[in-house]
């Protein structure tokens, strides 16, 4: 896989890997079936206004994201689970907007990357 990738940093993926090829297939699989949640878990949380939950699946969403070299992502979801936290809403329309964006986004390039193992 010689194409750049704009979402996604494979790099760290191979690192934790270790060459298992099944391994990395397997932390591919799992992180595609999260980005939908990820995404449906944190609109139903913004929507009813429970900041606490949406705090919570921003800080599991950015473990998920940083594991894949998700650098900006993970920054957006930092911001997102500290201004829930701090219950200061007017800036997560936005960060979420971003956020959701990328994860949306990455989608496309695990699946390239898992076509081509």
């Amino acid at each position: 896989m010689n194409k750049r990738l704009e979402y996604i940093n494979i790099q760290q993926i191979d690192e934790i890997s270790d060459g298992d090829l099944e391994f990395k297939k397997e932390l591919i699989d799992i992180f595609l079936e999260q980005i939908p949640e990820f995404i449906s878990n944190m609109k139903t949380f913004f929507d009813e206004k429970n900041w606490d939950k949406l705090a919570r699946e921003a800080h599991t969403a950015k473990s998920s994201a940083l594991t894949f070299g998700m650098d900006k992502a993970g920054n957006l979801l930092k911001d997102i689970q500290i201004h829930a936290e701090a219950n200061e809403t007017e800036f997560l329309p936005e960060l979420l907007t971003k956020v959701l964006s990328l994860l949306a986004a990455a989608i496309p390039e695990l699946e390239e990357v898992k076509q081509s193992i």
